[in-house]
């Protein structure tokens, strides 16, 4: 059963309720040993994931074991009309919506640096009427590395350290690029393309395909990504030797008081024969584009003690109006998200 943020009436009204039966249930799934959702994945266990990353990346007390370095804000995001065409969700009724939101660097490093070629994360919580959520989590680069989680669980593997010199293996990481290669497409876009000077700079990507179901119950399949309304601007390849390690988080909670920061939601149409189910592949640049919307961020803080430090970003929960698809990569990131989530709860 797929967590849509919906709530009993009585959960209606109290919003803290909703949220602790939401993650007692999925506490609850992975205790009995079911994995949440339908992400039915005989070779690989969220168990291994978790566990991967922990080698690839150390263990970090109470930390997200992937994405671990981030910074919170807040927001709204308005929708439009246009969107009403293909969703009945809440998020498109065209009334502002609170969005607390998380911006962050791949991998599980909260000491990581700021100018390291790696994917940059935008997770957004939308806060619906009546108690509703919709999660919105994405990157900066237009695919994904996996299109199945054993490349995941692979590329994590070839990552840990060797005890003999700190650092991944050069072999081992030769031989996962040699045999897994819808690794490449992310591989060669961070490759081609310098970090972003600025979380609010970047512009940022769903990777997965998603249905979008209007009120006839009609299934559109679509993609999103958030375009940044101040452009496009990477660090410049001086910049990468020159900046300091820390310098995102900052420079976000300056250009946030300097007045709102903004990106436009564009979502596009799927067609007939384009990949539903591999987020390694991109779409046709002729497919059309809809601007279903505006995210507006008001504001940035440090994560600690702050709204978006205890919130799991699991992409599969989802308000009525839109649903996952098949995408073994999409439906896998559920368990192996709770299991990182309680292992933060418990202080791990």
């Amino acid at each position: 059963m797929i967590p849509t943020g919906r709530t009993n009436e009585k959960g209606r009204e109290n919003k803290m309720t909703r949220r602790f039966a939401l993650t007692l249930a999925l506490i609850t799934a992975v205790a009995i040993g079911a994995p949440p959702i339908r992400a039915q994945q005989r070779d690989v266990t969220a168990e291994e994931v978790v566990a991967a990353l922990e080698a690839a990346y150390g263990v970090h007390p109470g930390q997200r074991r992937n994405h671990a370095k981030g910074t919170c804000a807040l927001g709204t995001f308005v929708g439009m009309s246009e969107a009403a065409a293909y969703s009945r969700s809440a998020l498109f009724s065209g009334s502002p919506v609170p969005v607390v939101a998380r911006f962050s660097l791949a991998g599980g490093d909260p000491e990581a640096s700021d100018a390291e070629r790696s994917p940059r994360g935008m997770a957004l919580e939308f806060r619906l009427p009546k108690g509703d959520l919709q999660h919105i989590t994405m990157i900066n680069t237009p695919t994904f590395f996996a299109a199945m989680p054993r490349t995941f669980l692979d590329k994590m593997r070839a990552l840990r350290a060797d005890p003999a010199t700190g650092k991944p293996n050069p072999e081992a990481l030769a031989a996962f690029v040699a045999s897994h290669p819808d690794n490449r497409g992310q591989a060669k876009f961070l490759a081609d393309h310098n970090p972003p000077a600025s979380y609010a700079t970047s512009a940022y990507y769903g990777i997965h395909t998603f249905k979008f179901l209007d009120r006839a119950h009609k299934v559109t399949l679509v993609r999103w990504r958030f375009v940044p309304e101040d452009g496009e601007k990477a660090l410049t390849d001086q910049d990468l030797k020159s900046m300091p390690r820390d310098f995102l988080e900052q420079a976000l909670i300056d250009r946030t008081r300097q007045g709102p920061v903004r990106w436009t939601m564009l979502v596009t149409i799927g067609e007939a024969g384009d990949p539903e189910n591999d987020p390694t592949l991109a779409w046709p640049q002729s497919r059309k584009e809809v601007k279903v919307g505006t995210l507006t961020v008001s504001s940035a803080m440090t994560q600690r003690g702050a709204g978006c430090e205890n919130i799991n970003f699991d992409p599969l929960v989802m308000a009525d109006g839109i649903e996952p698809t098949d995408d073994p990569v999409l439906l896998f990131r559920s368990p192996s998200y709770v299991r990182s989530y309680i292992k933060r709860l418990q202080g791990l």
